[in-house]
């Protein structure tokens, strides 16, 4: 919407709100005028919401009836590449703007004054009495390590009243400070501790440099392999780019990852950076959201959602285990961070460098057909060498039942105990038992609100639904039968792989490593912290441990269960199974002594085990990118995944079938419908849900294909329709 970039107090301006309307609201401008792009406080209906001033009014009703903005807001105006952003992003997603603007607004207290305020650090000493109360107000401020928190935030995550805190504060305890709101961040000095790199990353810091001393958009996929040193190498275009006084986002998929990260930027630029993700207090996020806009904060780390912050002038844009699917958000409004990533550069003139060992296909692709740039690490950093490869055989190893260590395994890993080296016993399932069965009648034990099996957690001694979280204790009889005492687990998860590994190594430390068996991010980088500092023998892990951790001690992986990801029908099964084993077995031998990784698989001639072992990285990436190529689907073709959710079954269906048989925007493109049928996991919540998948070439307009055939159907009651552009999940 054009319009000029500054409005006089009175002249008719349009205001994009969060508020799920379909259109822009006409307001007055206020006393003393707005710029475009400003946020603003307007009144709709008896309440006052947040905007956006998005261009000059339309003026197509009665004008006598327009109301004023109330207040023009203290943080820095929208730029217009940022606009530009969000309606590129919604048009992609198809999603409305205002779900857009909420997205880009998720930051509390932004209509706040200016002012001074009081906030809660931890003091000296100890209190002069310890009560439960006063504990946990200790814990929060010791987990967040130093973080400023007001009373409410404080009160509200201790679980306690303000007047524990202010008898904290009498002792000394907690220290209570004035504080101007959002001071910037501490400058970051390019200068200040670079490392001395190998000849291979000193070529890939220069490149990555040149990019960004350009000034002009470009992508490079940075592929090297693990312990190869790529942070060090991306930290140096980050040095560059804060040397032309421009900021830089690095995006990490895993919360557990930023503490180790931040210490490695803090080394490098004398300073810590600011941080977007849940890990933060609400304080911390609108300091970092409104010295973003205003230039305080040179550099964010953060997860996907940082990148919808109001950046004054982004100059670079990481994107660090690129190929992890956490990018992809799959609720509300459905995007990819990765493609979004250079989507948002593309508007701005800033760079990205897409950082992994395993690389997506869509990236490889993309690099492999020129329209990335693609750097190499081909070699481990210092002394470190690539962990031998080796398949287990499960079909001749003699295995107890309910048992799942081979004794191959069990050799190699007491050798490594011996000998005072870490072994890594991997596991890609959370929890005791994936499933639960009655052994008298062989129901199995499910969740009362979604079509999926609950699943034992020993340590927590509930079932739990890793669908919709729903948890409950673990029953002592059957739910169908009644019999007690037949309720037994199946299969192995991390918590009885852990117990089995107890039994066998009974004098070894063990440290288990999953994501619902820590608190807090806090609490799980100080875990990780000590199994790097030797404080364990065998670790047991989930997916987490296979995130850029580093373990200098560890020497052997095993991997208990290879074949689990090649199984059902996704299309990215073998991608994911590859990229997962070799980012588990890359934990190996990251130090002097080198390591070796075991795969445990029924299936050892597989295509993709095969190529694991072999490390012919390129060759599976050719063969995957055949098949695709061959089949049409991405990255050599488009998808849509239509989600229908509803509380009545029959109802969710007919409008399933409506709108395949209604399907002639889309066959007009040469576009296929697929379904309905019912999701994989048909019921979440209590809702019922029905998928269609649409398919089209690589070219095809999708999109407005896609809203002209679903804006044929007004949703009645309850029924809810989702567009999911590039799915990642068919669940």
């Amino acid at each position: 919407m054009d319009g000029p970039d500054f409005f006089n107090q009175g002249d008719l301006i349009a205001v994009l709100t969060a508020q799920p309307l379909d259109r822009f609201l006409d307001y007055k401008a206020p006393e003393g005028g707005c710029v475009q792009g400003a946020y603003v406080e307007v009144p709709l209906g008896p309440r006052k919401v947040l905007g956006v001033v998005w261009g000059a009014g339309k003026g197509d009703f009665d004008i006598s009836r327009v109301r004023s903005i109330s207040r023009v807001l203290d943080v820095a105006p929208m730029g217009e590449d940022m606009r530009l952003f969000l309606q590129r992003v919604g048009d992609y997603t198809l999603t409305p703007l205002h779900a857009m603007l909420r997205l880009a607004t998720r930051a509390p207290g932004l209509s706040d004054p200016p002012s001074m305020r009081k906030v809660y650090r931890r003091g000296k000493g100890e209190p002069d009495r310890q009560t439960d109360a006063r504990r946990r107000v200790l814990a929060t401020l010791d987990e967040y390590g130093g973080l400023a928190f007001t009373m409410g935030e404080l009160g509200q995550m201790a679980g306690v009243t303000n007047s524990v805190i202010k008898g904290l504060v009498k002792q000394g305890v907690v220290r209570e400070e004035d504080t101007p709101r959002d001071l910037p961040f501490m400058r970051l000095d390019p200068d200040y501790g670079g490392k001395e790199l190998t000849a291979d990353q000193a070529a890939g810091a220069a490149a990555l440099q040149a990019g960004v001393r350009s000034g002009r958009y470009g992508t490079t996929l940075l592929r090297g392999v693990t312990g190869s040193g790529k942070t060090e190498v991306y930290l140096e275009a980050v040095a560059e780019c804060l040397s032309k006084g421009r900021q830089a986002l690095v995006l990490l998929p895993e919360i557990a990852l930023t503490a180790e990260f931040l210490t490695r930027v803090e080394a490098r630029f004398g300073a810590k950076p600011a941080e977007w993700h849940s890990g933060v207090t609400m304080t911390e996020r609108r300091r970092t959201w409104k010295m973003v806009g205003e230039g305080g904060a040179q550099m964010v780390i953060g997860a996907r959602s940082a990148l919808f912050l109001p950046y004054r002038d982004l100059g670079l844009i990481v994107v660090d285990e690129e190929h992890d699917t956490s990018y992809k958000q799959e609720d509300g409004v459905l995007y990819n961070a990765r493609d979004m990533a250079v989507l948002r550069a593309s508007l701005c003139n800033a760079r990205v460098v897409l950082a992994s060992a395993t690389p997506s296909l869509e990236s490889w692709s993309n690099a492999e057909a020129g329209k990335y740039e693609k750097l190499e690490l081909t070699s481990r950093y210092g002394a470190a060498v690539l962990p031998e490869m080796r398949a287990i055989d499960m079909r001749v190893e003699d295995l107890p039942r309910d048992r799942w260590i081979s004794p191959s395994l069990k050799a190699a890993v007491d050798q490594r105990v011996e000998r005072g080296e870490q072994a890594l016993l991997f596991i890609n399932r959370r929890g005791y038992a994936p499933v639960t069965i009655c052994r008298a009648c062989g129901h199995q034990v499910g969740c009362d609100h979604c079509d999926a099996r609950m699943v034992e957690h020993r340590f927590l001694k509930r079932l739990v639904c890793h669908q919709c979280g729903e948890t409950k204790p673990m029953p002592e009889v059957c739910p169908s039968c009644e019999v007690e005492g037949k309720l037994a687990p199946v299969g192995p998860g991390v918590e009885r792989l852990a117990e089995e590994a107890a039994a066998l190594w009974p004098d070894a430390r063990q440290a288990v490593l999953s994501s619902d068996l820590f608190g807090s991010a806090r609490a799980l980088k100080e875990g990780i912290e000590t199994i790097a500092a030797g404080g364990a023998d065998i670790i047991i892990g989930t997916q987490l441990v296979a995130k850029g951790h580093n373990f200098p001690l560890l020497t052997l992986v095993g991997v208990i269960d290879a074949d689990l990801g090649l199984q059902g029908s996704d299309l990215r099964a073998a991608e994911r199974t590859f990229q997962l084993m070799r980012q588990v077995a890359g934990r190996a031998g990251r130090s002097e002594k080198p390591g070796q990784a075991m795969l445990q698989t029924f299936q050892p001639e597989h295509p993709v085990i095969r190529a694991i072992l072999a490390g012919d990285e390129l060759g599976f990436w050719r063969a995957e990118a055949d098949e695709r190529r061959f089949a049409g689907v991405p990255p050599f073709g488009r998808m849509a995944g239509i989600i229908l959710s509803g509380g009545d079954v029959s109802q969710v269906f007919d409008l399933g079938n409506a709108l395949a048989r209604n399907a002639a925007a889309l066959r007009a493109i040469g576009a296929e419908v697929y379904g309905p049928a019912p999701a994989p996991i048909a019921r979440v919540r209590g809702r019922h849900r029905v998928r269609l998948l649409v398919k089209a070439d690589k070219g095809a307009p999708l999109q407005a294909a896609l809203a002209q055939w679903v804006g044929q159907f007004k949703l009645k009651g309850d029924l809810r329709l989702a567009v999911d552009i590039d799915p990642q999940n068919f669940y």
